[in-house]
C-alpha cells in the first residue's frame, strides 16, 4: 500500500473533524533542464547515423575521385614543382651534374636581348592570332546564322580545319607559301604582284604563321559565336526592327552586348591557346624559329634545340605558367565586369 498522510478537515455541520487521506505527489527529476533518457539515446543515435553517412560519403569520394586526384598530382603538380626546381639549376640536357644558380636563369631571360625578342614576338603573335580568329570568326558566324542554302555544309567546312592535325595543316600551307613553286606565288603573279620572301624575312615569317594559325582556329570561334547568336532572343530583334533600327544599330545595341559572355570565354581560351598550342605550326613551318620564337617555341629551342640549356628552358616554362595565370586572373577580375549575363 502507498503511504498516506492524514489531515483534519472541519465538519461543515459542526461535528468532529474528519481525517482526509492524501497520496504523495510523484517525485520530479533532479534537474528539470536535463534531457530525458530517451531523448539522450535519440541524440546519440542521430550522431552515429551522421558519422556513418559522412564516412560513406568520404569513401565514395575517395573511390571515384581518388584515382583522378592521384593522376593530377603525378602528371601535373609533380612536374610543375620539379620544373621550378630545375629552373634554379645550370643544367645541360643529358648532363649528370648541375650547378645551382638561384634566380640567374630568370634574370637572364628578362634582361637579355634574346629574352626581350621573345616577349616582342609572343605579343605580336598573340595579338594577331586572337584578334584575327575572333573578328573573322564573328563575321563568319553572322553570315552562317542567316537562312541561306547550304549553310549546314558551310558550317562543316568552316569548322573542319580546327580538328585537323596542326602538322598536316602546316605542311600544306608551307607548300602554299613557298616563294619558288608555291600556289600563292602563282596566284599573286596573275595580278602582277611578286611573292614576298616568306621564308627569308623574319617579319614575313611571323605574318605567315599568324595567317596559318588564324585559318586553323577561326572555325572554333565561328561555331562558338554561332551558338551565342542563336541564343539571342528573337523578340528583341523584332522590336528593334519595328522601331526602324538598322542592322548596324541592332548589332551594336542588342546583339553584341548579349554576346559578351561568349566574347569573354573566347578571349580567355584563345589567349591561352595561342601561347601554348601553336607549337606544331611553328615547329613545322619554321624549324629554327627565324622570327617566330614565341615563348612556347623558345622553351623547345633552348631545351631540345642547339642550346641544350634545360635549366634555362625550365625557367622560361615557369614564366609562361605564371604569365598565363596572371592574364587569366586579370581577365576574371576586370574584364568580366563588362559581361552581361542577362
Amino acid at each position: 500500500m502507498r503511504p498516506q498522510s492524514t489531515r483534519s478537515a472541519p465538519n461543515p455541520r459542526g461535528g468532529c473533524a474528519i481525517a482526509v487521506g492524501t497520496e504523495h505527489a510523484p517525485a520530479r527529476g533532479n534537474d528539470a533542464g536535463s534531457p530525458a533518457p530517451d531523448q539522450a539515446q535519440l541524440e546519440a543515435a542521430r550522431k552515429r547515423a551522421h558519422r556513418r553517412k559522412l564516412s560513406k560519403n568520404w569513401s565514395l569520394f575517395i573511390l571515384f575521385a581518388g584515382p583522378n586526384i592521384l593522376l593530377i598530382l603525378a602528371f601535373i603538380y609533380y612536374p610543375l614543382f620539379s620544373n621550378m626546381y630545375y629552373s634554379t639549376l645550370d643544367w645541360r640536357l643529358g648532363a649528370r651534374t648541375a650547378t645551382p644558380v638561384g634566380l640567374d636563369n630568370y634574370i637572364t631571360f628578362f634582361t637579355s636581348p634574346s629574352g626581350q625578342e621573345v616577349w616582342r614576338v609572343t605579343g605580336i603573335f598573340t595579338l594577331g592570332a586572337v584578334a584575327g580568329s575572333m573578328i573573322l570568326g564573328l563575321l563568319i558566324a553572322l553570315v552562317l546564322n542567316k537562312r541561306i542554302p547550304g549553310r549546314t555544309a558551310a558550317r562543316t567546312a568552316v569548322f573542319s580545319p580546327y580538328v585537323l592535325s596542326g602538322v598536316g595543316v602546316a605542311l600544306v600551307w608551307d607548300f602554299i607559301f613557298d616563294p619558288n613553286r608555291g600556289a600563292l606565288m602563282h596566284l599573286l603573279a596573275v595580278f602582277g604582284i611578286e611573292s614576298p620572301s616568306w621564308k627569308l624575312d623574319a617579319d614575313w615569317n611571323l605574318v605567315m604563321v599568324i595567317i596559318v594559325y588564324v585559318w586553323k582556329n577561326l572555325g572554333y570561334c565561328a561555331v562558338v559565336f554561332l551558338a551565342g547568336l542563336q541564343s539571342v532572343p528573337r523578340d528583341l530583334i523584332e522590336a528593334a526592327m519595328i522601331d526602324k533600327a538598322g542592322a548596324v544599330r541592332r548589332f551594336f545595341s542588342i546583339v553584341l552586348p548579349l554576346l559578351t559572355p561568349t566574347v569573354f570565354f573566347l578571349l580567355v581560351t584563345n589567349i591561352i591557346f595561342s601561347m601554348t598550342n601553336a607549337f606544331d605550326i611553328l615547329r613545322t613551318m619554321t624549324p629554327t624559329g627565324h622570327g617566330t620564337n614565341t615563348i612556347i617555341f623558345e622553351i623547345y629551342l633552348q631545351s631540345f634545340g642547339q642550346y641544350q640549356r634545360a635549366g634555362y628552358s625550365a625557367a622560361i616554362a615557369v614564366v609562361l605558367f605564371f604569365t598565363l595565370f596572371l592574364i587569366t586572373a586579370v581577365q576574371l577580375r576586370y574584364v568580366e565586369r563588362k559581361v552581361h549575363y542577362q
